[in-house]
């Protein structure tokens, strides 16, 4: 080989050291006492930071390094006073080993067991044959005695307002307050009895006798009535599917416990 190929092979073996020695220093985001701070931890800490829901913008880099680098020289000083020994930072490293394992556990589940659209649609078909159908928007009084109550029956039929009534005498404060006001419902809200006697009411009527239910005795009057509107399936599908995830989250909980040999 020439001098000249000589020098050449050199360069270029230079130029190849070089540019292997840039790409290794690319990796790290700093060198702390001698110690190299790998861009892997600046990755992981953006990557915590997304996860809360907080967006990493162009402005933070510098914060998120200087983070990053910081916690290295904290963790430097803590492992040369052999912190990293004590028995207090052993357990507290045991219980966050678990956390994340656990949590990856769950992660792990939830990719392989995601809520179907079908599973959703099933259930949005449940609530709405369970909750469709007419609503009703009734007023009630609520007394103690039987006696009572048909004399505020008497009472309404002779002309004193229904509403003055539940207001002095309701035992329902809530309604009672409003003047008997139970506002739009479904009648599979209220307690069987009460249901019964109210859908068989037409508009505006009132029961001519007292209707009983563990809540004491009601006289109820039918104030108006509609079709139940019920929300569309896109809008509240978010909501369904999280609620189908955590209810399978929940048996798989439960599957674990049950099938664990405890002694």
């Amino acid at each position: 080989m020439s001098m000249k190929q000589k020098q050449l092979a050199r360069i270029v073996a230079a130029a190849v050291l070089g540019a292997a020695a840039l790409s290794a220093s690319a990796q790290n985001v700093a060198i702390v006492n001698g110690k190299a701070v790998p861009m892997a931890r600046v990755n992981a800490l953006k990557t915590q930071i997304e996860a809360s829901g907080q967006p990493v913008v162009p402005e933070m880099e510098k914060m998120i390094k200087d983070e990053v680098i910081a916690r290295e020289i904290f963790m430097q000083e803590a492992n040369r006073r052999g912190l990293a020994g004590s028995e207090a930072y052993k357990q507290q490293m045991e219980m966050a080993r678990q956390t994340v394992l656990i949590r990856a556990l769950f992660d792990d589940f939830r990719k392989k067991n995601p809520v179907t659209d079908a599973e959703a649609k099933a259930e949005y078909d449940k609530f709405v044959a369970a909750n469709g159908g007419k609503e009703y928007k009734a007023s009630h009084i609520l007394v103690e005695s039987e006696d009572r109550a048909k004399a505020i029956i008497a009472e309404v039929k002779a002309g004193k307002k229904f509403e003055d009534i539940a207001k002095k005498e309701s035992k329902d404060p809530g309604s009672g307050a409003r003047g008997g006001d139970l506002d739009w419902a479904n009648p599979n809200n209220y307690v069987p009895e009460f249901t019964e006697a109210l859908i068989k009411l037409k508009k505006g009527e009132m029961t001519d006798t007292p209707v009983k239910s563990q809540f004491g005795w009601h006289i109820i009057r039918m104030d108006d009535e509609r079709q139940a509107e019920m929300p569309k399936f896109e809008d509240v599908k978010p909501q369904i599917t999280q609620q189908l995830q955590q209810q399978k989250e929940q048996q798989f909980q439960d599957q674990l416990r049950k099938s664990a040999k405890i002694q």
